[in-house]
């Protein structure tokens, strides 16, 4: 423990950790356009409040739990709406790197838990973990799992480790329907409580039945949101968003994917070669061991899917700030190397939220793009830009494609159910009474912006341009019928 986190605990741990995380997003609090994935589950939390019906209504492949999160932030609406759903993150980071602290503690690391859930919070700036992303919220929810089985290790009660087993898989269950890549740290789960018990010599027929109750009931969220669609007639809607585009979507570049790894690999190096550091120190037979393995597997789920946007390792972090705390607690080593590794990596983080923030925009930019739309009548359509603008100026929408992307990127051509320029057509024959589209960005199919331009040209006249951080954003509105 370092000198200046060992005088921090004469406070309690919550606080702490509290105050360390609203330091770290305090420059987010308030804007709705933190993040375009989070003005998406906004907007779209608040048309199922209005009575869509996400893969219906409203398309996208996230789970339907993640939108149902969002709900009671949306029932709020705007402005309010915004401070709810980032107080509910903050909630979950805090929560979160507590029990961070719980397992390093656990795992016999305590001079150095404090400083691994730190470096939790802190390390979520620099990998978009700021606001309300899927991981910051189910984060929670995988190290509550993993917690549940550390603490059945040393339980010499079948019947006991099942209970807690169970509960285990059920969170990583709720877990699938916030974000389905948590899917390989379930497995891991599941298939080292099966090893567990084989090592404890039970008998292989109640191990496996066992195991086989652990894997049905990590899919009962999943199950009941497939029932739910199937009993409405709308399962193939379900099973094609979820799993079917999953697969259809073009890979981006490989470029581009290796510079966002080589990003992702630079940013987390520190706490990885603080874990490494903490390898060969102690016996890894026990907890220590699962927890690096665990790591294994996260970092696994993390290769898998490509892309390796930024936000994609942020389920990385919980198991890798708890192996890293294993170096923290070393008093061997200087202590001072750790207070300033985790002062770098805030400031580090304040300096990325606050270039974001200028680069996105903030609240005051944003209010005026919605002044410069609005608020009706007539419809909007948001050829590309922010999704917030629907909930913020209370527009109708004309077509399921509420995220912006999925009509006009490369990677989703093919991939969305509908051809992407007949549907812009089919939305642009509606006559919306208004049309938003940012500057042109990486990855857009040009012809579609072209089509577009051009049709602005035939029926609408540009209203304004306004800047929206360092994007600009045109609005258009339909010239009146003569």
């Amino acid at each position: 423990m370092t000198p200046s986190l060992r005088s921090l605990e004469r406070l309690p741990r919550w606080a702490i950790l509290l105050l360390v995380a609203i330091i770290a997003r305090a420059a987010t609090f308030g804007n709705p356009i933190v993040h375009v994935d989070e003005s998406f589950y906004f907007a779209t939390a608040r048309s199922m409040l209005d009575g869509a019906l996400p893969y219906v209504d409203v398309w996208d492949r996230k789970p339907i739990g993640l939108f149902l999160l969002y709900v009671p932030a949306a029932l709020f609406g705007l402005p309010l709406g915004i401070w709810v759903y980032q107080a509910m993150a903050l909630a979950a980071v805090v929560a979160t790197a507590l029990l961070i602290a719980r397992l390093a503690d656990r795992a016999g690391w305590r001079r150095g838990s404090l400083a691994g859930a730190i470096a939790y919070i802190v390390w979520l700036d620099l990998l978009e973990g700021q606001g309300g992303q899927a991981p910051v919220f189910y984060n929670l929810l995988m190290v509550g799992a993993a917690a549940l089985i550390a603490s059945s290790d040393r339980d010499h009660d079948p019947r006991s480790r099942l209970r807690r087993g169970l509960g285990a898989m059920l969170l990583v269950g709720v877990a699938l329907q916030i974000k389905y890549s948590v899917v390989f740290e379930g497995l891991f789960f599941g298939l080292w409580w099966l090893w567990r018990e084989a090592m404890r010599r039970r008998h292989a027929v109640p191990m496996l039945a066992e195991g086989a109750l652990l894997a049905v009931v990590a899919l009962i969220p999943t199950a009941l949101a497939l029932v739910y669609y199937q009993a409405i007639g709308q399962g193939a809607a379900y099973l094609y968003a979820n799993f079917t585009s999953i697969a259809a979507r073009r890979p981006d570049p490989m470029g581009e994917q290796f510079g966002n790894l080589a990003q992702i690999v630079l940013i987390t190096s520190p706490l990885f070669a603080a874990a490494i550091l903490a390898l060969p120190r102690g016996h890894w037979e026990g907890i220590r061991g699962w927890l690096f393995a665990w790591l294994v597997a996260a970092v696994f789920g993390l290769l898998v899917f490509g892309s390796w946007f930024d936000h994609y390792a942020l389920p990385v972090l919980v198991p890798l700030s708890i192996c890293a705390a294993g170096f923290a607690d070393d008093p061997r080593r200087s202590p001072r190397i750790t207070a300033a590794v985790l002062l770098i990596a805030l400031l580090g983080g304040e300096a990325t939220v606050i270039a974001k923030r200028l680069g996105r925009g903030g609240p005051g930019q944003f209010a005026d793009v919605v002044a410069a739309v609005g608020r009706g009548p007539g419809c909007l359509y948001v050829y590309s830009g922010e999704p917030m603008l629907y909930p913020a100026t209370g527009r109708c929408r004309l077509s399921p494609y509420v995220f912006p992307s999925h009509l006009v990127r490369k990677r989703e051509r093919g991939a969305i159910g509908v051809d992407q320029q007949a549907e812009i057509e089919r939305i642009l024959a509606l006559k919306p009474a208004v049309v938003v589209m940012r500057l042109p960005f990486n990855g857009e199919r040009p012809e579609l912006r072209a089509l577009v331009i051009a049709r602005m040209a035939a029926g609408y006249d540009l209203k304004v341009q306004k800047p929206l951080g360092r994007d600009t954003i045109s609005v258009f509105a339909a010239r009146p019928d003569r």
